[in-house]
């Protein structure tokens, strides 16, 4: 990969090239002024006490350096690792909570610029968590579900209510290890008790507290986001939109919608069209208004209404570096404090929405959900009046790519039977047949460190070659999407001879975009209706799937790769390991990780090395359960679809006649 250039995106680079001429700085430049500091990067620095910080170094730092109380490089590695789990944790589940906050007020009629969307899915999630739902009022089955999950997160004993969802067997590895979340926000609590100076000093037993917190993320936090924007605001089916800075227009107010937070957003998408708000537009000169997305939320919208998003975290200076964006709003997560001061070098008014965030150089519009059309209608008449101040000057893009995005679990099943057979049986008889190798979800952030969206386009390109299918989530969506990977004739151009007959035969690109980064947790529904579908495995574990996150930057992608590895997934994340300077820490994450619950955390920086460790994974996993050796063009007969106690059977019988089928059908 050519090192010499900041991003992989060449209308981001011709962007990042005009701020060069035009003296402006953005977060690549940043990045080579600010080099890490080599001892925090490898997590060999604590400062969690007054006493320190205190630094580990030296070539025999992990055997004989000691901080000012005695601790060890392993017991601060882990507490380091232990201390992001936990804020990222703390990041998506708080999202959640005002999620579930909602859906409480919507229930009892206090957010009536709301409505329950999806009442299939409302009962579906009912039904799950034991809630009686036939003949009750919508509102009323609402309302019960909100409070369940509401109990969710200060529960102080027992178990959150979706691990249930999980695999059995998978459940029995978490209760096995003392691993299953109690309450979101406990968990979170006592990660940072036992990371304080004093407590908890045993490396496996802080990590292992991180799985848990971890798991409180994605089987509590994430799902429960998920679920609820599926509730509220309909949930996912396949939908055409656009992708990169093209999407801005010249002669149209553009309103951009960033951070992570649905609801505002949804009540824009709503409220933008309305006659009111197109003739305000066109009375400031402007032919109409025009919104777009950038980072997650712009993944929610566009997966529900097809609105186009300028892309993932790196884009958002440069976006406004266009000199086209008349308002950007923001919430929480992700959102640079840079783009404040950015601003006032263009015409672009940022908006703060949070009351949890503000920042120096933007204005304040405060969202409140019980009165979001009357805020909705502030922020896009403030965008409008701000269309009269643009200036000539920026670096206008034209370029701009169409994608297809819309997948969820519900829609992945359908498309594979129909309304009445819905299953994931083609799936799993493709992956045993050897059509499909396995899945890889490639998820995170992108990295101004590295040659920005450039590694996530180099590992999509090299695994659908593989006939490996990609399932994507958050900015690793954006990457692919803005470089114009995410339509069905990417497959037919691209891909290998298996995945793309599977491709054609259902009518999807080789990538599937499942939505935001919170949405990682349909990667987990996903997979665990395949195991349920059976001829795999009976749990996560085990099966031909992997986890990357190649340009990771934030605490949420820690968090988010660890519940991934605690359900049995093999993760790999790009870059330097944070918590490289402990070869114990590093051993426990990889090693013993694997031997618990068949997950791992790895870092690696080197994008060949990632895809052959990918692949690597994936071949072991075809080959421990027996199926037909992966070649290239070359499938097995349609097989009969085994139960696991068959392939159990099959797997310890030594009959020729038996090893035949298991050969062919295994």
């Amino acid at each position: 990969m050519d090192k010499t250039i900041k991003s992989a995106s060449t209308s981001a680079e011709e962007i990042i090239e005009w701020g060069k001429q035009h003296d402006i700085e953005t977060c690549f430049d940043r990045a080579l002024k600010m080099k890490p500091c080599p001892i925090g990067e490898s997590g060999a620095c604590c400062k969690v006490c007054h006493m320190g910080p205190c630094r580990f170094t030296g070539k025999n730092a992990e055997e004989e350096a000691r901080g000012v109380c005695g601790a060890t490089l392993g017991t601060v590695a882990a507490r380091n690792m232990v201390r992001m789990i936990a804020a990222g944790t703390a990041a998506h589940s708080d999202h959640a909570r005002d999620m579930a906050l909602t859906l409480l007020a919507v229930a009892n009629g206090e957010a009536k610029d709301f409505k329950i969307t999806d009442v299939k899915k409302l009962y579906r999630v009912a039904g799950i968590l034991g809630i009686e739902f036939e003949g009750r009022p919508v509102n009323d089955v609402a309302r019960d579900v909100a409070t369940t999950f509401v109990e969710d997160f200060g529960r102080q004993k027992g178990e959150i209510n979706y691990t249930k969802r999980a695999p059995q067997k998978t459940q029995e590895r978490w209760r096995k290890w003392n691993i299953v979340p109690r309450g979101i926000d406990r968990e979170v609590v006592e990660a940072m008790h036992r990371t304080n100076i004093g407590v908890d000093h045993e490396p496996d037993h802080l990590l292992t507290h991180g799985l848990r917190v971890a798991l409180a993320d994605g089987w509590g936090g994430c799902m429960i986001s998920t679920d609820i924007s599926d509730i509220l605001f309909g949930t996912p089916s396949p939908i055409k939109a656009e992708a990169s800075f093209g999407i801005f227009k010249e002669d149209e107010v553009n309103l951009i919608v960033h951070g992570h937070e649905p609801t505002l957003a949804e009540v824009i998408v709503d409220t933008v069209n309305e006659p009111e708000m197109i003739e305000y537009a066109k009375s400031k000169g402007a032919k109409g208004i025009n919104l777009g997305g950038m980072c997650c939320t712009a993944n929610e919208i566009l997966m529900r209404h097809g609105i186009p998003t300028a892309g993932g975290f790196t884009n958002q200076e440069l976006g406004i570096m266009t000199g086209l964006i008349d308002a950007m709003t923001v919430d929480v997560q992700c959102i640079m404090p840079a783009i404040g001061e950015l601003s006032k070098k263009f015409h672009t008014k940022v908006i703060t929405t949070s009351e949890k965030a503000k920042m120096q150089g933007a204005v304040h519009i405060e969202y409140d959900e019980h009165r979001a059309k009357e805020v909705a209608r502030e922020i896009i008449k403030t965008a409008c009046d701000n269309f009269p101040n643009r200036k000539a000057e920026g670096s206008h893009i034209t370029l701009k790519s169409t994608l297809i995005g819309g997948f969820s679990e519900e829609y992945i099943a359908y498309m594979q039977g129909g309304k009445w057979r819905a299953s994931f049986r083609p799936l799993n008889d493709a992956i045993m047949a050897g059509r499909i190798r396995g899945v890889v979800g490639l998820a995170g952030c992108d990295n101004p460190r590295v040659a920005s969206t450039g590694i996530h386009k180099y590992l999509a390109t090299e695994l659908i070659k593989n006939d490996v299918l990609i399932v994507s989530t958050g900015c690793g969506s954006a990457a692919c999407a803005t470089a114009g990977y995410m339509t069905p004739e990417m497959a037919l151009e691209n891909a290998g001879p298996g995945l793309r007959e599977v491709c054609e035969a259902i009518g999807i690109p080789p990538i599937l975009h499942l939505g935001a980064c919170v949405d990682n947790s349909r990667i987990l529904t996903i997979a665990t209706a395949m195991a349920a579908e059976g001829g795999l495995s009976d749990e996560i574990a085990g099966m031909p799937a992997v986890g990357i996150a190649p340009e990771w930057m934030s605490e949420k992608a820690i968090a988010i790769g660890c519940y991934f590895a605690a359900s049995g997934v093999p993760v790999i994340f790009g870059g330097e390991s944070p918590v490289g300077a402990s070869k114990e820490v590093t051993k426990i994450m990889t090693e013993v990780w694997f031997e618990r619950f068949m997950g791992a955390l790895h870092f690696e920086p080197d994008p060949e090395k990632m895809l052959q460790m990918c692949l690597d994974y994936i071949d072991k996993a075809r080959e421990n359960l027996k199926l037909r050796k992966y070649e290239p063009g070359k499938f097995g007969a349609e097989r009969v679809l085994m139960d696991m106690a068959a392939r159990r059977e099959i797997k310890n019988t030594a009959h020729a006649g038996v090893g035949g089928i298991n050969e062919s059908q295994g």
